[in-house]
């Protein structure tokens, strides 16, 4: 999905071969794209202007929203979301080849703690005693693999990590749940939408709201009903700490329509009408990948 005009420098949560990275070349192809080792890296790259756009991790189906992205868009940027792209979550035990007959032997198990998650009960069931060790992305697991080849460890990621990394598939599909997708997100600094080929019929718009000082009574009820009578339907809403003190949020809110149109309009006008502080990171598409395929 490459856009034609123009080669964008692209930050994402790396290294190479990370879902990110997956995420990341099925939108912009390979040209451009710069792994960061965390996802405040990737945010502030686009923010001092070092990179076009950012991948990073928004949501995962099974062990919800990535808070670091959400906190960071919320209180320490002024960037916008120009597409969103599902990416299916396969995930495979990796050793290196020096490692292939000590599978058995493992004595740790390295991986992104939401990738530890997704595989708790092949972990509990196979590994039950050996340690479990997070690191910044699942890419970053199996690189370490593949430079300690002395080491009885393995890695838990993507087919795409075992063949950069030369890794072993000691066990294929270990995830607990086969439905798993995690929503990545495009940022920038411009308010606009990424338009190419097998993108979503419909439109998304994601909203940050902030309840009223004085937060009256059944005020979630009213800022809820902004949107119901206006037949705008909202696809997630979430609340998130707003780090000034206990039972003080902020709510995720994703409205599928336009910004731009007439019912988005009036409904942000009715939120400034009620005292809440609403902001719109803007209106994109979304697109859909399929599971990674390597022989």
């Amino acid at each position: 999905m490459k856009n034609e005009k123009f080669t964008p420098t692209v930050a994402y949560l790396g290294p190479e071969a990370s879902f990110t990275h997956v995420a990341a070349n099925h939108l912009f192809g390979g040209a451009g794209l710069m792994p960061y080792p965390t996802i405040p890296d990737c945010i502030e790259a686009v923010v001092a202007g070092h990179v076009a756009y950012a991948v990073v991790p928004l949501e995962n189906a099974l062990e919800g929203s990535v808070p670091m992205t959400i906190d960071y868009l919320f209180h320490g940027s002024e960037l916008f979301i120009n597409a969103e792209i599902a990416t299916p979550i396969e995930q495979h035990l990796m050793v290196n080849e020096k490692q292939a007959d000590f599978v058995d032997e493992i004595e740790s198990v390295h991986s992104h703690p939401h990738a530890l998650a997704q595989c708790h009960k092949y972990l509990q069931y196979r590994f039950r005693r050996v340690p479990l060790m997070q690191t910044t992305s699942t890419a970053a697991a199996a690189k370490y693999v593949s430079e300690n080849p002395d080491e009885k460890i393995a890695a838990i990621g993507n087919k795409m990590a075992a063949v950069k990394y030369g890794l072993h598939l000691a066990d294929e599909n270990i995830h607990d749940f086969h439905f798993n997708h995690t929503r990545f997100v495009v940022l920038s600094l411009r308010k606009e939408k990424l338009v190419y080929k097998g993108h979503s019929a419909s439109i998304k718009t994601t909203l940050m709201v902030k309840l009223p000082e004085d937060d009256r009574s059944g005020m979630l009820h009213q800022i809820l009903s902004v949107f119901s009578w206006r037949r705008l339907n909202l696809s997630k809403i979430e609340s998130r700490p707003l780090k000034t003190g206990l039972g003080n949020y902020f709510f995720i809110i994703d409205v599928l329509e336009s910004e731009e149109h007439p019912m988005m309009k009036g409904a942000m006008e009715e939120l400034a009408a009620l005292n809440c502080t609403a902001r719109s990171f803007g209106s994109y598409y979304t697109y859909e990948q399929q599971p990674l395929r390597h022989s």
